[in-house]
Order: C-alpha cells, then sequence, then structure tokens
C-alpha cells in the first residue's frame, strides 16, 4: 500500500526497541564498513549505512566498548533500505552480549 510505513507489516518485531545512536563497524562477506546503530533490541537492530547488503545475508556488528575492546554480534539482514541502512535479526545472544546492550540503552537515556 502506498504510504503504509513499512515497519507495520508482519515481520514488524514485538520486541520493544531501543533509540541509540552508536559508531559501529559491520562485515559482510569479508568486507568490513562503518555504521551507527540507531535502535536495538534483544532481537536485532537497525545500522543506518550506505552499504549494500542484501536481506538474508550473514552479518557480524563489532559494537565498541569504553576500554577499546569491541564485542562481536551476529545475525542476518532482515531487510534492508537503499542507502539509508538495514535491520538485523541477530543470533541467539549470549548473557555478556544482553549485558552490553543493556548498558548501551542506559547510556543512551542519561541525560
Amino acid at each position: 500500500m502506498l504510504g503504509q510505513d513499512r515497519r507495520s507489516n508482519n515481520e514488524r518485531r514485538e520486541t520493544i526497541r531501543y533509540p541509540i545512536s552508536v559508531d559501529i563497524e559491520w562485515e559482510v562477506n569479508s568486507v568490513r564498513l562503518p555504521g551507527t546503530l540507531s535502535d536495538v533490541s534483544f532481537d536485532g537492530c537497525f545500522v543506518l549505512s550506505s552499504g549494500e547488503v542484501t536481506d538474508g545475508d550473514l552479518i557480524r556488528i563489532f559494537v565498541p566498548l569504553a576500554d577499546g575492546m569491541k564485542v562481536q554480534f551476529g545475525g542476518k539482514i532482515a531487510n534492508h533500505v537503499f542507502e539509508i541502512g538495514f535491520g538485523v535479526r541477530f543470533e541467539p545472544l549470549s548473557a555478556a552480549q544482553r549485558k552490553v546492550l543493556v548498558d548501551l540503552v542506559k547510556a543512551a537515556e542519561q541525560p
């Protein structure tokens, strides 16, 4: 339908999404590019980036920590919008990865 929000279809996740802005790196087919996480949930995230991806591509996302280390998240491209970005459905998260996401959201909520 014309004018319909692309996120309002049945694929739209029911998990609460949290708005954040975190610069990350992502990798598909051994090509690593920069991007920005614009929202996250325990199911996935949306990455702002003009890099080319295809729905179903396997992806690795590298989220920087304060100590200079990076935490890697794996997943699949769920959807993409050319020249804007793409949605990722995470692989099952470890407890450490869940904690990183919680900490990112808490930091984003700080005034």
